[in-house]
């Protein structure tokens, strides 16, 4: 089977083709960097990275292009509220995306362009819409026209005339009609502005977009990402004034994750509805929480709560506990069945084998379903537990089980499910704590049980102070290096 994407226009799979043989672009809308990056936030990026890891297994060369938005008016908001610059705000933000990145075991981005660092170009672009008739200046102020692109709402599935109605324009208001949208706003004397035809302002929101991907990626490209509250008005719009600028299709593929709720309602920031990255971090591995993620198709709405992850890292620590079962019966020390031969345990297993990797790939290549895929995983665990039930302590299959751990290797790689990739995945972290740090662990669960919180916290200080991070779960605590 080939690969088969979900495409926003037609709502259909279908077969995916590059524009360029052997090769991908892949643009992923980033952060706005007003504060700390939330595990709603990271959903997007670890959906994206694992896209890519399956492009490349495929074998193309992926362009991967995410983009942080480092000024607008939350960011100024924030630096005002600080007394410090909007770049020094923008800066620690970037900063952390990138810790927490490495966590998670996303891969770096080809490049991360700055909204900063392409006022010249978005400018020219601006002056391009309207000089085709696109958009027109207002007080300062640059619109586009929504109602001079007839495909407009294509990607959204949305009428233009049905978002008309209700809609007025207010006394003072800058457009000409309501659904207009800005390209360029004035920038108030106390706030960051560039020099432009139009006076002294900033880029609107969606015209970065169009000219960082089409800089880095050229006028039509293969993927798009970023999350389901993107598609409308964000990438809507994105899509028609690219379009109009261009007179090419801008995009072939929407890669939409979907997103992290808190009971009913999303996870935002602007709504105080959120969990910080790094306080998640704190509680659970960073395995963990990319296993969470993607253990559903990346489409899929996700129910998030500690009681979730918690199960995660249960349902993770069985297939690691079967990836050890593996490598031990590798290691076995007694003597191979002969090249040629396989016992009726290994016969079994070997079919399964294949089933499972069918199964994957068959997976993945089903518009990128790692929930399906992981499911495979689980089988094969399965299937080794039973292998291992079944032989006998002096039979040893080296090439059945040789086949499984190097189908799990890739598979693990292609999830990204350990910044060690299956070795580490594999390991017991208890296995290679100092005696030391243990028993400084140990000493904090019985202070604990003890109800002395101050000795606790004063031994999880000294814990961290050497270099760990201690996890409570429900089987108790553990430390995994920070």
């Amino acid at each position: 089977m080939a690969l088969h994407v979900y495409d926003h226009i037609s709502r259909t799979r279908r077969k995916f083709e590059p524009i360029q043989p052997g090769k991908v672009g892949m643009y992923v809308c980033g952060m706005t960097v007003q504060d700390k990056p939330h595990v709603g936030h990271m959903f997007a990026y670890v959906a994206c990275d694992m896209v890519r890891r399956y492009l490349e297994h495929l074998g193309y060369a992926v362009t991967h292009v995410q983009n942080f938005t480092d000024i607008d008016d939350k960011i100024i908001a924030k630096a005002k509220e600080e007394g410090i610059e909007a770049a020094a705000v923008a800066g620690r933000n970037i900063a952390l995306f990138h810790e927490y990145a490495r966590e998670l075991n996303i891969l770096p981005a080809t490049s991360y362009p700055l909204v900063t660092e392409h006022i010249p170009q978005i400018v020219g672009f601006v002056e391009g819409l309207i000089a085709k008739g696109h958009a027109y200046a207002s007080e300062g102020d640059v619109y586009f026209k929504v109602r001079s692109y007839d495909a407009y709402g294509e990607i959204s599935g949305r009428n233009v005339d049905d978002m008309r109605s209700g809609v007025r324009i207010e006394v003072g208001d800058k457009k000409t009609d309501p659904l207009d949208f800005a390209l360029w706003k004035a920038s108030p004397a106390d706030e960051p502005g560039w020099d432009s035809p139009w006076g002294r302002g900033r880029p609107g929101w969606h015209i970065e977009c169009s000219v960082m991907a089409t800089e880095a990626l050229g006028n039509h490209f293969d993927f798009h990402g970023g999350g389901r509250d993107l598609v409308f008005p964000h990438h809507e719009n994105e899509s028609a004034q690219s379009c109009c600028r261009t007179g090419e299709k801008f995009v072939n593929f929407w890669i939409h994750n979907g997103l992290l709720y808190l009971g009913d309602r999303k996870m935002s920031k602007s709504d105080g509805n959120f969990f910080a990255m790094g306080d998640v971090l704190a509680k659970f591995p960073p395995e963990v929480i990319r296993f969470f993620l993607l253990n559903a198709h990346f489409r899929s709405q996700l129910d998030y709560s500690d009681e979730r992850l918690a199960e995660a890292q249960a349902a993770l620590e069985r297939l690691r506990r079967g990836l050890r079962r593996l490598r031990e019966l590798r290691e076995r020390d007694v003597a191979p069945v002969p090249d040629g031969l396989v016992s009726e345990a290994g016969e079994t297993l070997a079919k399964a084998l294949r089933d499972q990797k069918g199964r994957f790939y068959a997976a993945m290549d089903d518009d990128f379903n790692s929930g399906g895929a992981m499911g495979a995983l689980f089988a094969v665990v399965k299937e080794i537990n039973q292998y291992d039930a079944a032989v006998g302590p002096e039979v040893l299959d080296r090439g059945v089980l040789d086949e499984a751990w190097g189908f799990l290797g890739q598979a693990v790689g292609i999830l990204g499910l350990h910044r060690e990739g299956l070795e580490g995945l594999a390991a017991d972290p208890a296995a290679a704590v100092p005696a030391e740090v243990q028993d400084l662990v140990d000493r904090r669960q019985a202070a604990r049980a003890a109800r002395d919180w101050a000795a606790a916290d004063a031994l999880r200080d000294e814990i961290q102070a050497r270099g760990w991070v201690l996890e409570d779960g429900p089987d108790g605590a553990r430390v995994r290096p920070v």
